[in-house]
């Protein structure tokens, strides 16, 4: 007899729940967004979806209606009565069998969380510490992928170094980006970021960043930078869904604009604020 052992449940494999069969939890078969509220209004939620499309398309998951997902979306997030939500989506390939080939006409099974997002100003004014790793991620980190172990390693070892954030590298030494953020720095008035390619995420917070920059009369460049380029700034942020822009006032036990954050910086976070209520949407 085929068998399952869950925990301390033995059950028959044929009456397994699908959901222990979902490709996800095998192979990290699936991709993700994650999205968020402000005060019960929904922001930038076509960017996530279009950027959640591609992903799809580019791991070849099909069947995913997304203007029905859109809708369920919206209706599932005015059942909570939370103003500042946090959306966590994902869509695997669905359940099947163990097998790295996939059945044809599997299914996709999606998942929808929503939860409170906690106050984050004392991070706003204060700032956070990052230290740098390795990036230990896969070649196609455009794709926003539910293989994130290397990046929840990388995360864990800055929390154990009480950092905030680690800022990874590539083999070069280059930085890429934050284990779960984008990465800016600022020298004089231009803020520069990593060029998109398939070694980072094309960020949704990094887009909004970018008109936060060009409304404060700033220069945006895409450049390549190392962590000793990177120590040199006048100022260095994070750029977060769920936390907006974040100051950096210690990279790698280097402090960073005096060890507060820095005016351009503040700046952005003013400017950021009012994006956010010039596009945030209430849901109909």
């Amino acid at each position: 007899m085929e068998l399952a052992v869950i925990q301390d449940r033995t059950v028959p494999l044929n009456e397994l729940d699908s959901s222990f069969l979902d490709r996800g939890l095998f192979f990290g078969d699936g991709v993700y967004e994650v999205m968020r509220t402000y005060s019960g209004r929904l922001f930038a939620l076509d960017e996530h979806l279009e950027r959640l499309e591609r992903s799809l398309r580019e791991i070849w998951i099909v069947g995913v209606d997304i203007p029905a997902l859109r809708a369920r979306i919206i209706e599932a997030y005015k059942k909570t009565g939370i103003d500042n939500c946090c959306i966590y989506l994902h869509i695997t390939r669905g359940s099947a069998p163990r097998s790295h080939a996939w059945p044809e006409g599997i299914k996709p099974n999606i998942f929808m969380m929503f939860s409170h997002i906690e106050g984050y100003e004392r991070l706003h004014r204060d700032g956070v510490k990052v230290l740098v790793a390795e990036d230990l991620r896969w070649k196609r980190c455009d794709i926003k992928s539910l293989n994130l172990l290397p990046n929840a390693m990388a995360k864990k070892i800055a929390h154990d170094n009480d950092c905030f954030e680690a800022i990874l590298t590539d083999r070069r030494g280059d930085i890429t980006e934050g284990a779960s953020s984008a990465f800016f720095a600022v020298f004089n008035r231009m803020v520069v970021t990593r060029p998109l390619s398939n070694k980072i995420l094309p960020s949704i917070s990094r887009m909004f960043v970018r008109r936060a920059v060009e409304n404060c009369g700033l220069e945006f460049a895409e450049k390549t930078l190392n962590p000793l380029q990177a120590a040199k700034a006048d100022e260095l942020f994070l750029a977060v869904t769920t936390k907006d822009i974040v100051g950096i006032t210690d990279f790698h036990g280097k402090q960073i604009s005096g060890g507060k954050v820095g005016r351009i910086t503040k700046m952005l976070q003013e400017s950021f604020a009012e994006i956010v209520k010039k596009n945030a949407l209430k849901p109909c």
